[in-house]
């Protein structure tokens, strides 16, 4: 963690007190970071903790090297120790609200953490949701033994942890969503149809569920497919030499089931980095299953899809996220 990604000093962060019980973890996380993550451009609310995922040296397919996070132009391109920016609700219902998580774009390269992550979360806390931005591990980083399992590690860990503190924060644990674009799409979509646990430590977190119950994919790469998918991502994922049983076994298309959560998948028809061909993949699957999904594929938009002005319709898609989160009941 930095002080230039947060704007806090390091001190004040705290690492997540894994051997206390509930009550202690509480008082121990309790602190509010004023950094940009936290502020908009008026300085205006916005309370935003940020939790660690993993106790130190007990981080799994790490070989424990000495590594600093790099960060520079508002994208991350190394974390050393993965963590996550809690973005508190901004409006209240009175009631246990849902949770998402929220995993940045970069290719499997970087973090592209302001306008495809610390944006988004603003977005969702003025909901009434919580949001978390994950900085997980790239696949890239020299410390991991396994590169295509340490991103999915991370993102089990900090679904549990986000269930296991539902009480604390106020999250209803059964609607804890991830929320991605781009390769952080296939990130968020592995939540959904990965049922293998690689993210146990033995600790607290493992008897809580590390699958999503919704997800939101913008532009995501959903299949490796060499046809169509995101060379960089597969690339950087899986390595330049990867067999096909492990393309296939990160083609998320070919891992729907009928415990697939709802989806919202929403993409560009002129997007000249991930072809819709991905997005139309995984609605075919879900339909297959007989599972809950919804495609939106705009005209424009590019490979640009985000909160900032958006050409045409494409301008709409983030009212349609939100018309969906409540005809799903999620809101």
């Amino acid at each position: 963690m930095t002080k230039k990604l947060l704007g806090v000093a390091a001190a004040a962060l705290l690492c997540f007190p894994f051997a206390l019980n509930a009550q202690e973890v509480a008082s121990e996380l309790s602190f509010t970071a004023r950094g940009a993550a936290g502020l908009d451009a008026a300085g205006q609310p916005g309370r935003v903790e940020s939790v660690w995922l993993w106790p130190e040296e007990k981080m799994p397919n790490s070989r424990n090297l000495d590594l600093k996070d790099s960060i520079a132009n508002e994208r991350v391109y190394q974390v050393a120790r993965p963590w996550m920016d809690h973005f508190y609700p901004t409006v209240s219902t009175g009631k246990a609200a849902p949770a998402v998580l929220i995993f940045a774009g970069g290719g499997y390269a970087r973090l592209s953490y302001e306008v495809s992550g610390n944006l988004l979360a603003r977005w969702f806390a003025s909901l009434g949701m919580h949001a978390f931005v994950v900085y997980h591990r790239l696949p890239t980083s020299p410390d991991l033994f396994v590169r295509e399992n340490g991103p999915l590690q991370d993102g089990q860990r900090a679904l549990r942890i986000v269930r296991y503190r539902a009480a604390q924060w106020g999250i209803d644990p059964q609607k804890v969503g991830a929320m991605g674009c781009s390769a952080g799409g296939h990130l968020a979509c592995s939540l959904g149809t990965h049922d293998e646990d690689v993210s146990t430590i033995t600790d607290q977190m493992d008897g809580y569920g590390y699958r999503a119950d919704f997800l939101i994919l913008v532009s995501p790469v959903i299949s490796l497919d060499a046809a169509i998918t995101h060379q960089g991502s597969r690339r950087n994922l899986l390595g330049p030499d990867a067999d096909d049983m492990l393309v296939r076994e990160f083609s998320n298309e070919c891992r729907v089931d009928a415990q697939t959560p709802p989806t919202l998948l929403i993409h560009a028809h002129n997007d000249p980095a991930v072809s819709p061909l991905n997005s139309i993949r995984f609605y075919t699957a879900m339909k297959e299953a007989k599972r809950p999904c919804s495609l939106h594929i705009f005209p424009t938009g590019g490979h640009n899809i985000s909160l900032e002005p958006q050409p045409g319709t494409t301008q709409q898609w983030s009212v349609l996220a939100e018309g969906w989160l409540r005809e799903m009941e999620i809101l």
